[in-house]
């Protein structure tokens, strides 16, 4: 029988030997050793996503402000918020914070006259406030009594009494005195008185006032500056000169802005603009001559309005262009009359009347259907249709009979000139009438022109009175500028010019820079032109014109004295124009002058005796200014 053998587990190499006293539990405390570890790896995974999670939140926030700060600065500069206006870039707000720009005043050209007489200029004024309650010297009180004394002695527009009650009204901001010049702004200042403000503006200064009115216009006086009328508003881009700026660099020391113009290149044009002037044609002491003429004229006759034109033929150059009555551009608000702003040798139309005559029978000449020998019966009074027109003075003279082309001027005959025209088939008279530019508009330099108006075609063809009373220069309208352009063609070897007052832009040693080349156009024959200016002479020789006689100076004119159309249609009886037309010297012509006198009183109202004599002062002015010497053939004539 085999013996079994039964072994006893092995004790472990690992198992120490307890201690005294104590409890020994091998398996919890490996199990609890493993905990302890498990939960320091998950505490260290959660730590590590934490900052994981940071991490991203910040590197995402980082590319997203960086894209964004790309969008702002790259792909869309532009920010909207109130302290920037709408559609600011920042680089442009940058630049304004460090950066700033200062605009300097700029004066309008001058307007010079041919003689560089200044016409118009830009000038420092004054406006002068008053604060009665802070009326002190040296920080004592000063009596408004006194105040108002001096005041009075330095403005003289008031007497004392007028200044104090003006104080008493109210204790401050009051605006006493406008457009005060240097002289007086000095004066002022010397009173050393607070509660007197003065406040300095630019304006814009006639020295000559109204002398020339009508044709620089004006500028107004608030802070707009707009030009109106005249020269100013048509020439407005000659006389404007470009803005300047000056950028500076800017920053701030102790809340205060500090400047740098060193920084920043200066602008060369800053104190160098340029000293080109507006220069015209008008000469200021005929244009004078011709104003104290017209005025004398117009009181003599209590006339309602008149107008003289002087201008050179050869190159349309407008040497005076008056128009009464007028205004001081320096004080234009102070006109309660808008009409005086226009100038109505430009604006209005009339009926020429005679001064037509030598005009229709250049057209006879050139068309072929008269000579400067033929002649033709003055009968003093012709029937066409149902109406009868007489010779203007018919009563006194009757008919005349035979009469030359030369006597139908010289006699001013309605009737010699309605059967001259009946040669011309109507509608070629229409026609060359047309070709005389009367319905076409001038390019004047003074705004408002109007274009002279004719009959209809039709009706100017068939109906045979007509013809017959644009022969004497009625039944048709224009301006008394377009009549001197014409007439100036008769002395110009039949060229038709354009006038004009602008002469160019000129320096101040006379220099032109800038100037329009003028514009002709041929509407008689040269032969045609120069027989009827002979023919016009004996207008002033032995004729109407007589008053506008120099001697020792062969001048051609020619009168006319026109009814006035009304609206209702024909004409008031009780109105008329009166109006001359000269050219001188007849040997190589130069000027035309023709004058213009709107409603004279009286009973002997004629263009001979209102208008001639207002040009033959105006001649004379010419003759004495220019030195011009007495006609070479005055004796064969």
């Amino acid at each position: 029988m085999t013996k079994s053998r039964f072994k006893l587990p092995l004790r472990s190499n690992n198992t120490k030997k307890k201690p005294k006293g104590t409890r020994f539990h091998p398996r919890p405390f490996v199990e609890q050793r493993r905990l302890s570890n498990n939960q320091k790896n998950k505490s260290q995974a959660h730590l590590l996503l934490r900052l994981f999670l940071v991490w991203g939140v910040l590197v995402i926030g980082t590319v997203g402000l960086a894209a964004r700060l790309y969008y702002l600065q790259i792909v869309n500069p532009i920010i909207f918020y109130e302290q920037a206006p709408d559609g600011k870039r920042l680089t442009q707000i940058a630049q304004d914070q460090q950066t700033t720009k200062l605009s300097f005043y700029i004066p309008r050209r001058q307007i010079v006259d041919r003689d560089r007489n200044v016409l118009a200029t830009d000038r420092i004024t004054y406006t002068l406030y008053v604060h009665p309650h802070l009326f002190k010297r040296n920080s004592e009180p000063v009596p408004a009594e006194e105040i108002a004394e001096q005041l009075s002695d330095i403005l003289g527009n008031k007497t004392p009494q007028e200044f104090l009650a003006i104080f008493q009204k109210q204790d401050w901001g009051i605006r006493l005195a406008e457009d005060l010049p240097e002289s007086v702004k000095e004066k002022i200042a010397a009173l050393q008185i607070d509660g007197l403000d003065l406040k300095q503006n630019y304006s814009r200064f006639y020295p000559h006032r109204e002398m020339a009115a009508e044709v620089t216009g004006y500028v107004n006086l608030d802070s707009s500056r707009t030009p109106q009328a005249g020269i100013e508003y048509t020439q407005n881009k000659l006389l404007e000169r470009d803005p300047i700026s000056w950028k500076m660099k800017r920053s701030f020391s102790n809340n205060k802005a500090v400047f740098h113009p060193g920084d920043l290149e200066r602008s060369q044009q800053l104190f160098n603009f340029d000293d080109l002037r507006l220069q015209l044609t008008i000469d200021l002491r005929l244009q004078q001559i011709a104003r104290n003429a017209l005025k004398k004229q117009m009181k003599e006759y209590d006339a309602k309005r008149g107008t003289v034109i002087v201008m050179d033929v050869r190159d349309g150059a407008i040497a005076a262009l008056v128009s009464e009555p007028t205004y001081d551009p320096n004080t234009y608000y102070k006109y309660e009359d808008f009409s005086v702003f226009k100038n109505w040798a430009v604006t209005d139309l009339y009926e020429p009347g005679s001064t037509f005559k030598p005009i229709n029978i250049a057209l006879a000449l050139d068309a072929g259907v008269i000579s400067p020998q033929d002649t033709f019966n003055d009968t003093g009074e012709i029937k066409i249709k149902d109406a009868v027109v007489r010779n203007h003075d018919f009563e006194k003279k009757g008919a005349r009979g035979e009469l030359t082309l030369s006597q139908i001027l010289q006699y001013s005959s309605n009737v010699g000139m309605i059967k001259v025209m009946r040669r011309i088939e109507p509608l070629d008279y229409y026609r060359d009438l047309q070709k005389l530019g009367i319905e076409d508009k001038v390019e004047f330099d003074i705004p408002g022109y109007t274009t002279g108006r004719l009959k209809n075609e039709v009706e100017f063809t068939v109906r045979e009175i007509e013809p017959a009373t644009t022969a004497f220069g009625q039944g048709f309208s224009l301006t008394p500028l377009k009549l001197i352009q014409i007439h100036a063609a008769l002395a110009n070897e039949g060229k038709l010019i354009t006038p004009h007052v602008v002469r160019g832009l000129s320096d101040y040693k006379g220099y032109l820079h800038y100037s329009q080349p003028p514009n002709t156009k041929q509407v008689f024959s040269p032969k045609t032109a120069k027989t009827v200016l002979e023919m016009m002479e004996k207008v002033v020789e032995d004729g109407s014109g007589y008053a506008a006689k120099i001697p020792g100076y062969r001048i051609a004119g020619k009168t006319g004295t026109s009814q006035k159309a009304i609206t209702q249609g024909g004409y008031d009886e009780t109105a008329k124009i009166t109006s001359f037309v000269g050219i001188f010297p007849v040997e190589a012509p130069r000027y035309a002058v023709l004058a213009v006198v709107d409603e004279p009183h009286g009973e002997y109202t004629y263009g001979s005796t209102v208008a001639a004599p207002i040009v033959g002062s105006v001649i004379q002015g010419i003759i004495n200014i220019e030195g011009i010497p007495p006609s070479t053939d005055i004796s064969q004539k």
